[in-house]
């Protein structure tokens, strides 16, 4: 660049400019350049209000401040508060509008089931009141730990209803309508823990993670069975349904809290979060096919020997015709289709919900789940990559379902028709279980190469239980209300007891607990290089993980 001199004269001033013998002239340089100035401040303008108007309306979702995007002029400030002016007079909350246009919907069409004490008054007071407790309980964040599972906001909404007499008065929902609604929720969560199964990590499964896939949730059936049938007075086959209720870990917590120290590089070195993703979820199906065992077992007439005979013939059946749906829907619908996903979500949805209502209906209630398990294992190793669409879209329909679950669990327990003795001996019986969990996964892991540490905070992390609680809790209760037998349903009352305290108490608790205790009790992968700019960057750590 070079440089000219300055130099006066009646017609202005020389400025210095970037090309060799250019000059500007003083005067006729400032009109152009207003003239430049105003033409890009008109386009930014149309640009920017654009983004502002979107802004405003999805800030509440995003979180986002229109003022980020610069200040405007004063003309232009001016002009976006007066066309702001109808939008702001008008303005409703989104979520009142929304909630009083379904509920007008439904009136609509249903007249006095849509009045308070109708079925489908107490259905949508009973969704968004779970919805909201989800949101509140969402909302409470500690640093360095992850959210408070919404369940749990879920889980209270429902108990809050049922305790409080003037909405308890309001929300009557049919058993019937209640029935269905948990079981649909349930063949949704069954049909995701088919298809989260990977084969491939099944294969390459080593010991340690068999071990910790059978041996707590095995140990802490049989602790709660023989603990159940002692303190609860429950017949063996019951204490065992009870026993595999409690079996059962959480997913949806422990995988969130693992990729969390994962992300941190917490436990990395040893593989120590990937070998409680792993086995969450194998955890899960082995407590799913022992309830069903068992609940086979319960319902059955005749001797002991029938009973087991009955419950294996159960499970057989479950497994057989979860094999047969599962070849169907590896060719139907066809891959030429359109919307292929959707069809297939749409088979496994719907396929898995016929399953466990049928499998009730025809005296089969143990086959429903193992079946739905099954056929969407199948169906996921059929579809490998586009596996992962259909788990989308049944994530969205277990978003649905989740709150219509958590919340009729919680309204099935009332305190005063319980009372504390019962409570007493539920706690009694769920703690002596999580006992035996917490040393048998303590032991189960000591031969894997961890320290007391690790080996610590893998027996803290096997605590969470929320959603197979949720889902099988009930289906005892509601299989014992089909034979109307009261000692029946007293039982599978106290067996919804415990999976209900189970969740109030062990899923924040481990939630905070693996929070709290894995930067404490887990080594953090080094990061001592340092990238061009002086920067800590982390050092690619070579894992020996035991599985």
């Amino acid at each position: 660049m070079c440089l000219s001199a300055a130099v006066c004269s009646c017609s202005g001033v020389l400025f210095p400019c970037p090309k060799k013998g250019a000059v500007i002239h003083n005067g006729a340089g400032k009109e152009e350049r207003r003239r430049s100035a105003k033409g890009a401040s008109s386009k930014a303008y149309l640009r920017r209000s654009s983004i502002a108007d979107t802004i405003a309306v999805y800030g509440d979702l995003q979180g986002e401040d229109p003022s980020v995007f610069g200040r405007h002029d004063e003309d232009s400030q001016d002009e976006q508060k007066l066309s702001q002016k109808p939008r702001h007079i008008c303005s409703c909350p989104p979520g009142v509008a929304v909630v009083a246009l379904i509920w007008a919907l439904f009136w609509s069409i249903t007249y006095h089931e849509s009045l308070p004490g109708g079925n489908f008054f107490g259905l949508l007071f009973l969704f968004f009141s779970a919805v909201l407790g989800g949101k509140i309980m969402g909302q409470i964040k500690l640093p360095g730990m992850p959210p408070l599972p919404r369940l749990f906001g879920m889980l209270f909404a429902g108990f809050l209803i049922r305790n409080i007499p003037f909405t308890s008065d309001l929300v009557q929902i049919d058993v019937k309508w209640s029935a269905n609604l948990r079981n649909t929720a349930l063949s949704i969560i069954l049909a995701l823990a088919g298809l989260g199964l990977d084969p491939q990590a099944l294969n390459k499964l080593k010991v340690v993670c068999l071990r910790l896939t059978f041996g707590p949730c095995i140990t802490e059936a049989c602790t709660a069975a023989v603990a159940s049938h002692f303190i609860m007075q429950l017949p063996w086959a019951w204490g065992f349904m009870l026993g595999f209720v409690l079996g059962a870990v959480s997913p949806a917590i422990v995988v969130l809290s693992m990729l969390m120290l994962q992300t941190q590089g917490y436990g990395t070195e040893k593989g120590i979060p990937t070998l409680l993703i792993a086995a969450s979820s194998c955890d899960d199906v082995v407590a799913i096919t022992g309830f069903n065992v068992f609940l086979g077992m319960a319902f059955s007439k005749g001797s002991t020997f029938l009973s087991l005979f009955y419950g294996v013939v159960q499970v057989v059946v479950g497994a057989v015709s979860g094999g047969i749906l599962g070849l169907f829907i590896w060719y139907f619908p066809s891959k030429d289709q359109a919307f292929l996903v959707w069809k297939r979500a749409f088979f496994v949805i719907g396929l898995s919900v016929l399953a466990v209502l049928s499998g009730k209906h025809f005296g089969f209630p143990g086959s429903g789940g193992l079946c739905t398990v099954v056929l969407s294992f199948m169906g996921g190793l059929a579809w490998s990559n586009e596996k992962r669409e259909v788990e989308e879209i049944l994530a969205g329909a277990w978003g649905i379902f989740q709150p219509f679950l958590f919340s009729l669990i919680g309204a099935e327990i009332s305190i005063v028709s319980i009372g504390a003795k019962t409570f007493g001996l539920c706690l009694a019986t769920m703690g002596a279980s999580l006992l035996a969990r917490l040393i048998a996964a303590f032991s189960l892991v000591s031969c894997a190469g961890f320290n007391f540490k690790e080996k610590l905070f893998v027996a803290l992390a096997w605590i969470p239980k929320a959603t197979v609680q949720a889902a099988i809790g009930s289906v005892a209760l509601d299989t014992a209300r089909e034979h109307h037998d009261p000692k029946l349903e007293e039982y599978g009352l106290n067996i919804l007891t415990v999976a209900f305290l189970a969740i109030l108490i062990t899923a924040p608790t481990g939630a905070l607990l693996i929070g709290l205790t894995g930067p404490r009790l887990l080594r953090k992968a080094e990061t001592d290089e340092e990238d061009d700019y002086g920067h800590e960057k982390k050092r690619k750590v070579k894992t020996s993980s035991p599985i």
